[in-house]
């Protein structure tokens, strides 16, 4: 599939994109995919195209784009080196449920200017923090996500006032979360209060555990990947985003 890298001026700077796109003309509908706390990188890539082969215009964004001139992360040290962690836990700190809804409303600027993409609501999904930003912009740009996809996020509920899950009475979007199994940052009790949340606020959705460990669809997470969670995951994608966008 067709991949180009281009820039999209937000409020805080120009945060640097990677788009692919289905052969052919279009205009398709178009998905935001957010990455893990990784950040974009090959893998991502190779994920968008695979996206893109199913008929949609995939942007991934470079989340930690207001780190300009960043080393980027090797994941097998990422967690273990202290200095690494400690840089990396700092960063994600950063990317607030604000920035992540004025980012994701210039991303939703970009593609509707686009003339490759149809319609004026898109879908996103999300790994691990990028799982959960993916929920976030559902609950706070409800006008413009149609679908909300989220694997292995965490954080989706939490004590905080502004936790994810509260934000359920304002979604319009379609949702689907895939928990992993015995994750900390998403147990089976969140699943719980995140399903009711939803079903009380009317929400179409799915909250189900693949019996995998955190980060189960991301190829270059070698502690972590599952092939056969990875394959479930894009076949809820193709189902999920084939109904509703």
């Amino acid at each position: 599939m067709p991949t180009a890298t281009d820039t999209v001026t937000t409020p805080d700077g120009d945060c640097r994109i990677t788009v692919a796109t289905p052969d052919g003309d279009g205009p398709w509908p178009a998905v935001v995919m957010y990455p893990d706390a990784g950040g974009p990188r090959p893998t991502f890539d190779a994920m968008a195209a695979r996206m893109a082969a199913l008929g949609y215009v995939v942007l991934v964004p470079d989340i930690y784009y207001r780190h300009a001139g960043r080393a980027p992360f090797d994941l097998p040290t990422a967690f273990t080196d202290p200095a690494e962690r400690d840089r990396l836990f700092a960063m994600m700190a950063e990317v607030t449920p604000e920035r992540m809804t004025t980012d994701a409303a210039a991303f939703f600027d970009y593609l509707q200017q686009r003339p490759d993409v149809a319609g004026t609501r898109f879908g996103t999904t999300g790994y691990c923090m990028g799982g959960r930003t993916s929920f976030t912009v559902a609950g706070r740009l409800p006008e413009r996500v149609a679908v909300a996809m989220s694997f292995h996020g965490g954080g989706l509920v939490t004590e905080a006032p502004d936790s994810p899950h509260l934000a359920a009475p304002r979604i319009q979007a379609v949702v689907y979360v895939a928990a992993a199994e015995s994750d900390a940052s998403f147990t089976a009790e969140n699943g719980v209060t995140l399903d009711g949340a939803l079903a009380d606020a009317g929400v179409e959705h799915t909250v189900e555990f693949y019996p995998a460990a955190h980060g189960f669809a991301v190829p270059d997470n070698a502690g972590a990947y599952d092939k056969t969670a990875d394959e479930r995951h894009w076949q809820a994608m193709e189902r999920v985003f084939g109904a509703a966008l």
